[in-house]
């Protein structure tokens, strides 16, 4: 891939992978009936479309887009191809990070060798593998630059998470959190941060490192929420939850890439990065597991207790010279100003069980606006 927009820009390319639960279309309870949606989906995105580790699972995936407008569009059609998919075969699909209903511990496992690897290596880990997560990708062919730049998105990996909170049920009940899939996640050997790293050969010796303990399976297994990607020359943002509409993935998509650019010059004048106290970073995640963006956030800094909503504006603040840039500015405003209203997606969630009072009516409202469209006889709130 290469980047920019032209002489002298530093806008780089970028993309999304989303991740969908396939439900039944009685109760909305998830259902083991990934392949099928997967081969029906295929016809329209081809190699865009896939699986994941459950067959409870479906994966979509951008191509590298420069535009922000080029993406919103590959992640609606991913979308609709999907949700076409499943209801073509009597299935729906919902964004949700964690399932609403359904028998999901243990989640049925797909075959094959390399599963079993995995199976054998962190054995009960995989009871609590029915999650979904949006992954940004922005393009970085310097793997120095990008570990560096990685060192400088570590503190703001909290604040995404809040952004992006909408997992809030898990086996049928509320947790009383906004993440639970980031809380289940955090229990993995190589899941949540990464550590503070100053070149690629330390990275790599790392990877060797957790190779060699037996904490991987292979470079895929590689669950940080920053990480360089294994296939691409892409810096891989995988902190949030999967959001339940296509526009707060742009956004989020948006937000990152700038987040990026804006890193990527500090780096470029020497500087490798803040280390926050690794309790404080701790600390900030789970506030933000706990409280999304309805409540308080720590600031990693200084640990200090501050309203989410005025870290993510910080956030955006300190994004804004790369997103007035590329053009994006106005987008990730509207966002942050959307999830001052309406909430995040844990929010709206609950604000549908209240109203309705089953979490049968969440799942139909999550279906409707993961493809607006698609499910004509579901509209709902969830915009």
């Amino acid at each position: 891939m290469t980047t920019g927009q032209g002489p002298g820009s530093a806008i780089p390319r970028f993309g999304v992978e989303e991740e969908f639960f396939v439900v039944d279309t009685d109760r909305g309870a998830v259902v083991p009936e990934a392949a099928t949606v997967i081969d029906r989906a295929r016809p329209v995105l081809g190699t865009r479309v896939g699986g994941e580790i459950t067959k409870l699972h479906v994966e979509t995936r951008t191509d590298p887009c420069l535009r922000l407008a080029d993406l919103g569009a590959q992640l609606a059609e991913g979308r609709w191809a999907v949700q076409s998919a499943a209801r073509s075969a009597g299935l729906r699909v919902i964004a949700s990070g964690s399932p609403v209903l359904g028998d999901v511990v243990p989640p049925p496992i797909t075959e094959g060798p390399r599963q079993d690897r995995g199976n054998a290596t962190f054995r009960g880990l995989h009871d609590d593998l029915a999650i979904c997560a949006v992954h940004v990708h922005v393009e970085e062919p310097d793997r120095d630059r990008a570990v560096l730049i990685g060192n400088h998105l570590r503190p703001h990996l909290p604040v995404l998470l809040a952004l992006t909170a909408n997992s809030p049920y898990w086996c049928e009940r509320d947790t009383g959190y906004a993440s639970w899939r980031s809380l289940t996640w955090g229990r993995w050997p190589v899941a949540g941060p990464p550590p503070y790293l100053t070149s690629a050969q330390q990275y790599d010796r790392h990877i060797d490192m957790l190779l060699e303990a037996g904490a991987l399976v292979d470079h895929g297994t590689i669950f940080w929420d920053l990480r360089l990607s294994v296939n691409q020359p892409t810096l891989e943002v995988r902190v949030a939850d999967m959001p339940v509409t296509a526009g707060e993935s742009e956004a989020l998509a948006a937000l990152v890439r700038a987040l990026v650019v804006v890193a990527g010059q500090a780096v470029d004048t020497g500087d490798e990065g803040p280390q926050p106290a690794a309790e404080l970073l701790r600390l900030a995640y789970w506030r933000a597991a706990r409280d999304g963006m309805g409540g308080q956030g720590i600031e990693v800094a200084t640990g200090r207790l501050l309203p989410a909503a005025t870290l993510a504006q910080r956030l955006v603040e300190l994004a804004g010279p790369a997103l007035e840039e590329a053009g994006d500015r106005q987008r990730v405003q509207q966002w942050l100003a959307w999830l001052g209203t309406e909430g995040d997606g844990a929010t709206r969630q609950r604000a549908v069980a209240a109203r309705h009072g089953r979490l049968s009516d969440v799942v139909d409202e999550m279906a409707a606006h993961t493809a607006p469209g698609v499910l004509a006889e579901q509209q709902g709130t969830l915009t």
